[in-house]
């Protein structure tokens, strides 16, 4: 029987069916596994299962000799070496489309927050500050008749985009893809990155990490936004430049920004800790039971067709 190293802790169910088609040899410690115990216990292993927090890299791929498959329990891939694995003829997998619906109600949860200063509010409360109901206290900003600007154009972005009928929103996107829009149903305007920047009031992020979007919210771009926008990511960290984006912050460049991934996590930018109108969320954009278990069982189900010999589900083709 075909042998699998999963680097984290599933769901018992998942596990469960894992174990139908494959032994499990099951990482229980705390945090990731270490990169020299992740390379000694792949070496008699067929497939693996990892997160996007471990470093799958060329040393680690020349660990498992044996690998057919490498299915990431996520969306974005950038932590894999997906050509060097291509060319030790492992597939590559993803969990797109079971998380889509999840990430994009939390990225509007993360407008409506820093919009509204849901966040700055609760901390007040928290600390015994608040003082009592005033007219003028602690206004936010409306949505109705502003500007959402998404950079990207894919699955979640357009999730996105379809929830912004609701506020009464204009919708504007930047993609270097053709991803077939405007259409009658999906009547949004295709822009310029640089007109997108200077027009919308949020700007929300929805593009994979590559060598071209890394940071991608530079200086430059920041300077272009308007001074009363919001910039929303829940793509991935270091997309956006957080040295920056603190200097625009400081300058009164933009208005506020909520952030659910970062540059170098854990870690944040020292600087945006001590912002108030900056919401610093741990990652949580896919974090329902319902997402993550069903992420954990795609995973599972990539492994077990390409173990049986059998086409991936969802293998990445960047």
């Amino acid at each position: 029987m075909s042998a699998v190293l999963v680097t984290r802790r599933l769901p018992s169910a998942v596990i469960s069916k894992l174990e139908t088609g494959a032994l499990v040899d099951l990482y229980t410690g705390e945090g990731s596994i270490p990169p020299a115990e992740l390379c000694a216990r792949l070496a008699d292993k067929d497939a693996l299962i990892c997160l996007l927090t471990d470093a799958i890299d060329k040393r680690v791929i020349d660990a498992g000799p044996n690998l057919k498959i490498i299915a990431n329990v996520a969306v974005g891939y950038n932590n894999i070496d997906v050509a060097y694995g291509r060319s030790r003829g492992v597939v590559v997998t993803n969990t797109p489309d079971v998380l889509t619906e999840s990430v994009a109600n939390f990225t509007w949860a993360m407008i409506l927050a820093v919009t509204r200063r849901l966040s700055e509010g609760e901390r007040l409360v928290r600390r015994g500050q608040w003082k009592g109901w005033a007219l003028d206290f602690m206004l936010g900003s409306e949505l109705r008749g502003k500007q959402l600007g998404l950079v990207g154009a894919g699955r979640i972005a357009r999730a996105v985009a379809v929830r912004a009928a609701a506020f009464d929103m204009r919708v504007v996107f930047t993609s270097r893809r053709d991803h077939g829009l405007p259409t009658a149903d999906a009547p949004w305007e295709h822009v310029s990155m640089d007109r997108l920047l200077n027009t919308s009031d949020i700007v929300s992020l929805h593009v994979p990490l590559t060598s071209e979007t890394r940071h991608l919210i530079d200086k430059r771009a920041l300077a272009r936004m308007k001074r009363s926008a919001y910039l929303v990511n829940t793509a991935r960290g270091p997309v956006v430049d957080e040295a920056a984006l603190a200097w625009a912050l400081q300058e009164h460049l933009i208005a506020g920004a909520a952030l659910d991934v970062y540059e170098n996590e854990p870690a944040v930018h020292p600087d945006l800790l001590q912002m108030e109108n900056v919401l610093l969320a741990p990652h949580l954009g896919s974090a329902t039971t319902e997402t993550r278990t069903a992420m954990a069982d795609l995973a599972v189900e990539n492994v077990l067709a390409v173990l049986a010999g059998r086409p991936p589900l969802t293998p990445v083709s960047a």
